[in-house]
């Protein structure tokens, strides 16, 4: 067992290795002067709205008030049963002709978010189209950047870094703790060390004609990891390449539980394990250098493995704030403790996507599979189960 405990000890260095090279990444990328539009094409940001995010009436009022000349905010609500629906009607009368509600129409597909975004790329009038979370906040020249990248006509696709903002719960700051030293740090570093494009949906900007050429987001209204599928298809179908932007936008999480956290991200293994592929997906456990290395002292427990493992996640934990403030520039003291505790629930999380093919996403209970394509599973309801023409399901207001 000896030698067990040494090969897990140097899997667990060989993840240090890749988060410290990816941190200098970001602290490159994120200091790179931003670029300056030519011209300032009309802009059409597209919002699906489920339910009331935190700070959702405040992210809204910030993106109608972008610094950019010719621009529109479109929101998007499944129906006017949705607590978001109001919020989102005074946001319009609010700003008169900068901001409209469109209501969903039909269900084209499993993937309820993609359903929503078909709805309004067809109502919005602009020719360059932003995806944008209802959860996320911006800075006011976040449009002039996008603009500037497309003025680029080989890039088909801008996404951006994801950093996690706002926390009051333990729950939350693990949230943005994983947001800032995982997703928005990972992207980075896949794009600048390994030449991966990594697009999150939390931001993607693209040209109309280019998402028509693709087939429209129809064309990935039946998969759950849409965004990630969107960056290969703009590669492998047009020839084009993702651009990744300088600024981040910026992940609003208050008031997340620790279980609202696990339940979250074992949902994201799920999907991750089907986007990547089994045996992509069990090698990144090594991206998880604190849970490799409890197992390698698991494996030979004594003194000296007892101190490696607190070596492991000590430096575990500085990566982590020295993450957070290189893409925040706030890092709370309670961070020592909710990274640590992060990295352990990632670890359940990641058990759970390796051996589940089910998710549970807006009240729909949906099964993955490869390529993250989705198929409804049947559900009851006090001893009843609904169906619809594409498929067993239960719509719930969330």
């Amino acid at each position: 067992m000896i030698l067990v405990s040494l090969l897990l000890f140097a899997g667990a260095a060989v993840g240090l290795s890749l988060y410290l090279i990816q941190l200098v990444s970001v602290w490159r990328h994120l200091r790179e002067p931003r670029r300056v539009p030519s011209c300032w094409p009309g802009i059409s940001i597209l919002k699906p709205l489920c339910g009331l995010d935190d700070d959702l009436e405040k992210n809204l009022e910030r993106f109608a008030q972008l610094d950019y000349p010719d621009y529109e905010l479109v929101l998007g609500v499944r129906s006017r049963r949705d607590p978001a629906w109001e919020l989102a009607r005074a946001t319009a009368a609010r700003f008169p002709g900068r901001v409209r509600v469109v209501l969903q129409r039909g269900e084209p597909g499993c993937n309820p978010k993609v359903n929503q975004l078909i709805t309004l790329a067809a109502a919005a009038r602009h020719a360059i189209l932003v995806v944008s979370d209802s959860n996320v906040t911006v800075e006011r020249g976040y449009l002039s950047e996008i603009a500037a990248h497309l003025d680029d006509a080989t890039v088909g696709l801008v996404t951006h870094p994801v950093v996690g903002i706002g926390e009051q719960r333990i729950g939350s700051l693990m949230d943005n703790l994983h947001l800032a030293g995982s997703v928005g740090a990972g992207m980075v570093g896949a794009k600048r060390v390994a030449r991966k494009d990594v697009v999150v949906g939390k931001s993607m900007a693209l040209r109309r004609a280019d998402l028509q050429a693709l087939g429209g987001f129809e064309a990935v209204a039946d998969v759950l990891a849409e965004d990630f599928i969107l960056g290969k298809m703009i590669r492998s179908r047009l020839g084009k390449r993702v651009a990744m932007a300088g600024c981040t936008v910026q992940n609003v999480s208050r008031d997340r539980s620790t279980l609202d956290f696990l339940r979250r991200y074992r949902r994201w293994s799920v999907i991750h394990r089907q986007a990547v592929g089994p045996a992509v997906y069990a090698a990144q456990f090594l991206l998880n250098p604190l849970a490799v290395a409890l197992l390698a002292f698991g494996a030979h427990p004594t003194m000296i493995t007892l101190g490696g493992l607190g070596a492991f996640g000590a430096i575990k934990i500085g990566y982590d704030a020295a993450a957070l403030r290189t893409m925040r520039g706030h890092v709370p003291l309670l961070a020592l403790i909710a990274s640590p505790a992060k990295d352990l629930l990632l670890a359940v999380a990641w058990v759970h996507g390796l051996l589940n093919e089910e998710v549970d996403w807006r009240s729909n209970k949906l099964r993955v599979g490869a390529g993250t394509v989705l198929t409804r599973v049947p559900r009851s309801y006090a001893g009843v189960v609904l169906t619809s023409p594409r498929g067993w399901y239960i719509t719930r207001t969330r």
